[in-house]
């Protein structure tokens, strides 16, 4: 309490004293002249998309679309962090469009400290920032809170804040900001930072204007050309009053990955006998690798039937080994040739309006829609490891007990086929408006409000068939060398008669929804270098999975039609050198359409994620101080104040309770007081030097707080919850850096950070009153209402419950980003070079369970090399990421397991060509994206234990571009 106490009363310190300074501030301008309502009108447009941080003297960077060459989008990308007070970095349309990107995803990733992840076909998908996951990072969408209700990448669940970028064109955008540190009037949310995506307007280009480019894309994992387009076009009146604008993109590709996948490894489970003593086991826990007893029949490689595989056979079968070795012997769980074929198609349209009456006034409509069709078969061949019954001969092992060669008898695989549908639409309208009023128009108010809507649906059976047991199917494993270990069979895989079996077959559908609405008001007084602020927000958040599940339904009428005739009139030979499913014909034998459209209610969709809903009603308000001073011919900018937010959440999710699945209802609420200060100081002409402090929330994991709420015994004594009462992460950052401003669109930035925050979760066991886990006493069995009673009842019988919690560790994250920015017409003419570099690392510091923040790059750069002149522009960028933590410890229940990615560099090449005196004023655009087809791979703790590996290839574009 006294803590909090202290954090407020500083808050409201700070914001009286920057008050005061800013008000003295304005008495030393009373004698300049002040700024024209037609400055004040332009300056506005920018900040009324949601308050972007940059205080201080703006330039008209927002209502005027860049154009041009690609040296002065970089221009104003300059000037925009120059007069920024805070440390932020943006991308203008000209870089955006020029870029060889397909999406958002892939512009923001040129920007120092963001990193991108990635689908298995190499688009871009999520964004993180300065060394924290995608779900730190606030996405906002003409300054309102962006959500869209997806899954995300092919092995992704989204149940956590993350945002899929790879749903909006490039096309449609004229401004991209990354603020790395807050400003009161920032929206909460984003304690890595808070991303801004601003569309086009009609008076960002005034006049009448249509655009339009067509290109061609071929994907070297692909199959054909597919087309990509778009045409937009914009009006303004005579008069500058009155404008629209109009937009439709629309792409389709295709796709081929090749992989490899083990979905983790296992150790064996060893009996007393395997070890070698007279009870007991010798294995590590978690292992699912089951050693059989005796020699089955047929079991291959020449292997005598009934002989005892104790510890004596395995060590005379697997010579130079210790028993400790075979115990602790890492093979993969599913080891598995893996490939994804499919079609990827987006379609978008937009719409903005705008009005301004007078130059005191100016009013918007932004509409956006967007959606994407993704149909693609997961075809797999699994050997069985987890639960197998592998039998090992001739093994070895490394250091790490990670096998590198064996022969494996007694062996099983099977076939997973998974035809996926899935179906994304989005949907944005926001208006708004600036009103200028008062003596000499020093009160600016600028008001917008928003509605949003998305939805997700996937439709992703499953179908799995396997080998008969006592076939004398081998395999030779060699883990050697390479990507992946080689695995090959004694069998023909790829043969319909092999005699396969049902193994079983799954129907587990998902729906996403997302409803977002809010609105937001901010009055100034002032202009907009010396001025105060004040303002509101309110921000309805509704996030809902549900999941689907009829497989027990659909695997009676599946093993109904195959029947006597069995599984080979529903299999065919397939081009990965093994079978594949009619899945038309068994679906149509089996009644699958109806199955499917009725399939009932269940706890957890087929992507993992949690099903449930959580609402989120958060109110801000803010404080804030902008002003100017010169000190000595040398300019001080400050920015500073506070917000407070409060957030009511309302989270409810299925639950089996007595038998019977329901939804429960669970409710939290909080509020915190958010100071921030930032200040740039001109040392020099050409010098500026940053500091900014402040304090930022993440709200937490809904994953984690929908109720999910499951008793493991029939006296009610233990349960499993979710836990709304989850606290948000909670940061401390502080910034220092500064620029040297070289001349045109040069400059050299260095920027130190760091941020201590807390709020991490851990599992953690505690006795609860029934009555607090908010669940229906009618809805517990007789036999569990009995229990309860005995213990005292509801509001005094305990029950102990295990659910997340909030860990007292604290994780301390520091780095620093370097950018360098630099024309060099020195040596060639139209020459120059961007480069930036992040080094972030962090520690877990204070009591409690370590935190750690994962899937981030503890080292990233990109550097491009550009040239343009006599209307032509080639444009060489690298990006490389270096290798990273990607999951928590105790995987597939392992103590030691982490998943990690390895280090993964992409090289991408933009050329264009414009004919000047041609109607249309044409430009011939080449792009190739992933020049050197750099793969995606991830390991298991061990860099030879193989998790994923997917090869995305390369993209070649050509197309043509004009405006009218």
């Amino acid at each position: 309490m006294q803590t909090q106490f202290a954090k407020n009363l500083l808050s409201s310190a700070l914001s009286l004293a920057l008050f005061g300074a800013v008000g003295a501030a304005q008495a030393q301008e009373q004698t300049q002249p002040a700024a024209t309502p037609t400055q004040s009108n332009a300056q506005s447009s920018d900040q009324t998309q949601g308050n972007t941080g940059q205080a201080g003297p703006t330039k008209t960077l927002g209502a005027v679309n860049v154009s041009g060459s690609y040296r002065s989008s970089i221009q104003f990308s300059t000037d925009a962090k120059r007069d920024a007070t805070n440390v932020t970095d943006s991308v203008f349309a000209e870089d955006i469009g020029k870029f060889p990107d397909t999406n958002i995803a892939e512009s923001l990733t040129r920007v120092p400290g963001v990193q991108l992840t990635r689908d298995v076909d190499g688009e871009g998908v999520n964004i993180q920032i300065r060394g924290l996951g995608t779900d730190f990072t606030k996405i906002m969408l003409n300054g309102d809170q962006l959500a869209v209700a997806s899954a995300g990448g092919l092995n992704s669940q989204n149940q956590n804040r993350e945002v899929d970028l790879d749903l909006l064109p490039t096309e449609f955008f004229t401004q991209l900001t990354v603020n790395k540190t807050p400003t009161p009037s920032m929206t909460e949310g984003g304690i890595a930072g808070v991303v801004d995506m601003r569309t086009t307007r009609p008076f960002d280009n005034p006049g009448t204007h249509l655009t339009y480019s067509l290109q061609g894309q071929y994907n070297s994992i692909g199959k054909d050309v597919k087309p990509r387009g778009s045409l937009i076009g914009s009006w303004t009146n005579k008069d500058g009053t009155f404008g629209a604008t109009v937009g439709y993109t629309a792409s389709k590709n295709d796709y081929n990955v090749q992989g490899f996948e083990t979905i983790g490894w296992t150790t064996p489970q060893l009996t007393a006998a395997q070890c070698g003593t007279a009870a007991g086991h010798c294995s590590p826990a978690g292992g699912s690798w089951v050693i059989p007893g005796t020699v089955p029949a047929n079991a291959g490689l020449g292997l005598t039937q009934g002989q005892a595989i104790n510890n004596a056979w395995l060590l005379a079968h697997n010579p130079g080994l210790t028993t400790a070795q075979v115990a602790n012997a890492l093979i993969p769980r599913l080891g598995r040739d893996a490939y994804t074929d499919g079609t990827n198609d987006h379609q978008s349209a937009m719409a903005s309006l705008e009005w301004r009456p007078s130059e005191a006034a100016h009013f918007y409509l932004d509409t956006l829609f967007s959606q994407k069709e993704k149909h693609f078969d997961r075809l797999d061949m699994n050997l069985i490891g987890r639960s197998g019954q592998l039998i090992p001969t001739n093994m070895q092992v490394d250091q790490n007990n990670v096998v590198t060669q064996a022969n494996f008898a007694n062996a099983q695989y099977f076939l997973e086929d998974r035809p996926y549908d899935q179906h994304t639409k989005f949907y944005n309208i926001n208006p708004g408006g600036t009103l200028l009023f008062g003596s000499s128009d020093n009160w600016k108010l600028d008001f917008q409000g928003y509605s949003q809507r998305s939805w997700y649906r996937q439709y992703a059976p499953s179908i799995d068939v396997q080998t008969p047991m006592n076939q004398n199917i081998s395999v030779n494993y060699a883990n050697t060398g390479g990507n992946y270990p080689a695995i090959t069979p004694s069998v023909n895989l790829n043969d319909p008669n092999l005699g396969w079996q049902y193994y079983r077959v799954n129907i587990q559908n998902e729906t996403r929804t997302t409803d977002n609405k809010g609105t937001r008001w901010d009055l100034q007084w002032g202009d907009d270098s010396n001025n105060l602020r004040g303002g509101f927000a309110y921000d309805d958040i509704n996030r809902e999975i549900k999941a689907y599940d009829n497989s027990t339904a659909w695997a009676t009428a599946v093993n109904a039609a195959v029947g006597a005739n069995g599984w080979s009139q529903y299999i065919r030979p397939g081009k990965g050198g093994f079978i594949t499913m009619d899945t038309a014909a068994l679906m149509a034998a089996t009644n699958y359409d109806y199955l499917n459209a009725t399939a009932p209610l269940g706890t957890a969709a087929a992507s993992g994620a949690n099903a449930g809903n959580i609402q989120e009603k958060t109110w801000g308000w803010y404080l804030e101080g902008n002003g100017k001073w010169d000190l000595g011919g040398h300019e001080l900018r400050l920015n500073g104040g506070v917000r407070h937010a409060s957030t009511d959440q309302t989270i409810a999710g299925p639950s089996t309770i007595g038998g019977v699945l329901e939804y429960v209802t669970l409710k939290n609420s909080y509020g915190y007081y958010l100071p921030s200060l930032n200040a740039a100081f001109n040392a020099t002409d050409d010098v500026v030097l940053r500091l900014a402090a402040s304090r930022s929330l993440t709200r937490p994991d809904p994953s984690a707080m929908v109720p999910n709420t499951n008793f493991s015994d029939p006296a009610a004594e233990i349960a499993t919850q979710g836990n709304p009462k989850l606290a948000p992460y909670l940061s401390t950052n502080l910034d220092f850096g500064g620029e040297w401003y070289t001349g045109h669109e040069g400059y050299l930035a260095l920027d130190l950070f760091g941020k201590r925050i807390k709020g991490f979760t851990v599992s953690g066991t505690s006795l609860i009153p029934f009555s607090q886990m908010g669940i229906p006493f009618s809805s517990l069995t007789d036999t569990q209402q009995q229990a309860i009673n005995l213990r005292g009842g509801p509001s005094t019988a305990e029950v102990q419950v295990t659910q997340q919690v909030n860990a007292d560790g604290t994780l301390f994250i520091k780095g620093a980003e370097a950018n360098w920015v630099q024309p060099l017409d020195f040596v060639v003419k139209g020459l120059g070079v961007q480069a930036n570099y992040t080094v972030t690392s962090q520690k877990s510091i204070g009591s409690g369970v370590s935190a750690q923040a994962i899937g981030i790059s503890p080292h990233t750069y990109n550097a491009t090399m550009y040239w343009e002149n006599y209307g032509a522009m080639v444009r060489l960028s690298y990006t490389w990421n270096s290798a990273q933590v990607s999951s928590t410890a105790n995987q597939n229940g392992l103590p030691f397991a982490q998943i990690k990615t390895d280090a993964r560099g992409q090289l991408d090449l933009s050329a264009s060509y414009q004919f000047d005196s041609v109607m249309s004023k044409p430009m011939i655009t080449f792009n190739v994206i992933n020049m050197t087809k750099a793969n995606f791979r991830q390991t298991l703790t061990y860099n030879n234990a193989a998790y994923t590996y997917y090869t995305p290839g390369y993209t070649i574009m050509l197309g043509v571009r004009g405006t009218f």
